[in-house]
């Protein structure tokens, strides 16, 4: 059963961690049958705990059935640094919504959600985790940590981010890419969520920034996120509409048939250029559809993390 996304002025998602957790544990209830069992395994066994060690890892439950204190003795410590980013222009709130479920998201939502779900993960493998936003201006960075204090931290701002639609401007991609380059110095995996919508002047300049975050070894995943319903294959009926810019604000007064073959090919094709300039700068393309759920999400991060030595 889906869960309504509560959406408050003060807090944005009023449950966002708990909509992450129910979206993991959907997609780790299906690994049975995918290559990756076994990986959510948090630890490998228990041992029993020595007066003067840490509590940290107690494990409380096994406590209460046993009476002895055990802990719990995991596969490996942290070797993993993420860093998340979010694009927040006026275009990512496309489509406007009046209410939101886990199937019915705008562009922002899921990729906050997606972001959140993302966190969840890596917060029970300890891994450590940072956060940038940008939107017309670079909104906020953090770096990467694992504690829980800043995990909720991250989890707050994702819930603003929501609600935080600019008004119609454009965006400059690349210019906080090559920023946030700059204050990644270990190495780690990154992962951009964009709809990349910027003009056409400009995908050369983002694409050198998105060089650049490869800088110092780090590895580099882009989710290319969208409604492929409305803005790839142009689903609106034939009725005279007003197509709005969400960016700039301009607009055109048309029938969606007169235009609907032409447009198809143009962004087909868009998409294409986007996924081939990846794959000569080794940077992992995914398509992010918002009806499509997060498995594909999910499923890239275990390969990528796989992947990570």
């Amino acid at each position: 059963m889906d869960l309504q996304l509560e959406l408050n002025k003060a807090g944005g998602f009023k449950n966002l961690d708990l909509l992450a957790k129910q979206v993991v544990e959907g997609f780790i209830a299906g690994m049975h049958k995918s290559p990756f069992h076994g990986f959510s395994a948090e630890f490998a066994e228990h041992k029993i705990y020595n007066q003067g060690e840490s509590t940290k890892h107690i494990d409380w439950k096994l406590y209460a059935k046993t009476d002895r204190l055990y802990t719990k003795r995991y596969d490996e410590e942290t070797n993993l640094r993420c860093h998340l980013i979010l694009d927040n222009s006026a275009s990512m709130h496309y489509p406007e919504l009046a209410k939101m479920t886990i199937g019915d998201l705008n562009k922002i939502a899921f990729s906050a959600l997606a972001c959140a779900s993302l966190m969840h993960i890596l917060k029970k493998q300890r891994d450590a985790v940072g956060l940038s936003i940008y939107s017309d201006t670079y909104d906020f960075y953090a770096p990467e940590k694992g504690s829980e204090r800043h995990h909720h931290m991250l989890l707050s701002k994702l819930s603003e981010s929501v609600l935080s639609k600019k008004e119609s401007d454009t965006t400059e991609t690349y210019k906080y890419l090559h920023q946030i380059a700059e204050k990644i110095h270990r190495r780690s995996l990154i992962f951009v969520f964009t709809d990349m919508f910027q003009t056409s002047e400009n995908d050369e300049k983002l694409f050198e920034a998105l060089r650049h975050l490869k800088h110092n070894k780090h590895e580099v995943v882009l989710f290319h996120v969208f409604d492929k319903s409305k803005e790839l294959t142009f689903g609106f009926d034939n009725r005279p509409k007003r197509f709005i810019d969400v960016e700039t604000g301009d607009f055109i007064d048309l029938y969606a048939d007169n235009i609907k073959e032409n447009y198809n090919k143009a962004v087909k094709q868009y998409f294409e250029d986007i996924r081939l300039k990846c794959g000569q700068y080794r940077i992992k393309y995914v398509e992010a559809d918002i009806n499509a759920g997060f498995n594909s999400i999910l499923t890239t991060y275990m390969i990528e993390r796989q992947k990570f030595t």
